[in-house]
């Protein structure tokens, strides 16, 4: 694209800069209330150790319950009125939970009831622009958007977590959440300023069942996929790993390691500063060994300093968890980085809803299940040794790319056509019933 050599895409895409700055608004303000609400739940309503794992599992629920029939509709319907309403409603629920707590109603049972609609919300929005970000950049540009679209997420987890506790300390972990509601409202008129237009989707007769079939659809292209069925695989083990230890988190680093709310913001977000580096290191890696190559080095290499995290102490003793920490954010980010520039080269577009609901559904629908466990496990075992399942399963997770095709090629392909997999492409016959 000529556009190209004028400049990166945040001096040149006038659409993509307010994408990337709603985005970045809306991951800071969910940063915000990764840290809030479980402190409200912790200080504010002495909420005990599987309580707080319920949070965690409430805001990933909906992706099992809806997240299949939600990729459906997002390839029936223009994305960006998705994605406006969707961050509505998260702004109203956001404001919702201050003012409840105002005329005294807050309880546990509201965070949950707010905590499972907004995830509803996220569901929406998440699966609506993943799928809309391919339609405002050019194929030479999406690689590009996607890092820094990664890295500015990382900066603003960063910059929301330290925040978080912060305000916490400073306003209350209550009215922290008037913080997150702020970005989604930000979001909101960002979204509302781009001035790109999807095409009307024109309206077809559709037989009955047709919902189901086209789930299905969806679901065949990740199962037959060598590619998808890896890396969806992957990222289900993955997460399950993952959350399981970061439900339980926050109540591992206020009463085992004995910090304070704003310390405990401020420590998850000196780790966090990993996600920044993995964001700028992922194409760099990428081109210099290979994307699949790089993909084994950040999800399986870095990952193993996660078993640093369950050693932290007070004192010196927690560099132990900024140093695995970061590593583990690094590893996530830029393997992220690279996973989504692939599905969107790799991918038929008219399946990119599906594929992302499908793909989803079984990455993040492990995640309410890594909650449930890690706070099952806190309780029966306590939370240093559940601490320590839960972060040995994140290396373990990363085997299943190592057992894989991914280990036997230099880069993960561009299209179905350079498929070296040594089986047989299935896109194009899901391309053709998707018609």
């Amino acid at each position: 694209m000529s556009d190209s050599t004028r400049g990166g895409l945040l001096r040149r895409h006038r659409d993509f800069r307010l994408l990337w700055c709603g985005e970045t608004a809306g991951k800071f303000g969910a940063s915000v209330t990764g840290v809030a609400m479980p402190l409200v739940a912790v200080s504010t309503l002495n909420a005990g150790t599987f309580e707080v794992s319920l949070l965690s599992a409430a805001s990933w629920l909906p992706w099992l319950i809806i997240g299949l029939p939600v990729g459906v509709w997002v390839d029936r319907f223009r994305r960006r009125p998705i994605m406006l309403a969707a961050a509505a409603v998260s702004f109203l629920l956001f404001i919702g939970v201050p003012v409840s707590a105002w005329y005294g109603w807050l309880s546990i049972g509201l965070l949950l009831a707010v905590t499972l609609l907004a995830g509803t919300a996220a569901v929406f929005f998440q699966t609506a622009y993943s799928a809309y970000l391919p339609t405002i950049l050019e194929p030479a540009d999406q690689s590009e958007g996607n890092a820094k679209l990664h890295g500015s997420a990382s900066a603003a987890q960063i910059a929301g977590l330290g925040a978080g506790g912060l305000i916490a300390q400073v306003a209350g972990a209550v009215n922290g959440l008037f913080a997150n509601a702020a970005t989604f409202l930000v979001s909101l008129l960002c979204l509302l300023s781009i001035r790109h237009r999807e095409p009307r989707v024109a309206k077809v007769e559709r037989p009955p069942r047709a919902l189901v079939r086209e789930v299905g659809e969806g679901l065949r292209l990740v199962a037959d996929d060598p590619w998808f069925r890896t890396l969806t695989l992957f990222g289900a083990a993955s997460n399950l790993a993952l959350v399981g230890y970061q439900s339980i988190l926050v109540v591992f680093l206020v009463r085992d390691v004995g910090l304070d709310s704003g310390a405990v913001g401020g420590l998850i977000a000196a780790a966090s500063t990993g996600g920044i580096a993995g964001a700028f290191a992922a194409r760099r890696v990428a081109a210099r060994i290979g994307t699949a190559r790089a993909t084994l080095l950040f999800e399986l290499g870095l990952p193993v300093f996660a078993l640093l995290i369950p050693l932290t102490v007070g004192g010196a003793g927690l560099l132990l968890y900024v140093v695995g920490s970061f590593c583990v954010s690094a590893g996530v980010v830029a393997g992220n980085v690279i996973k989504s520039s692939f599905q969107q080269a790799y991918c038929p577009p008219a399946l990119f809803g599906r594929l992302t609901a499908s793909a989803a559904f079984l990455n993040y629908g492990t995640i309410p299940l890594g909650a449930l466990l890690g706070g099952a496990l806190g309780t029966a075992l306590g939370v240093r040794p559940a601490m320590w399942i839960m972060t040995a399963g994140v290396p373990l997770a990363a085997l299943i790319l190592y057992f894989s095709p991914v280990r036997r090629v230099r880069d993960l392909p561009a299209s179905p056509r350079e498929d070296s997999s040594g089986e047989p492409p299935v896109s194009a016959s899901i391309g053709t019933a998707s018609v």
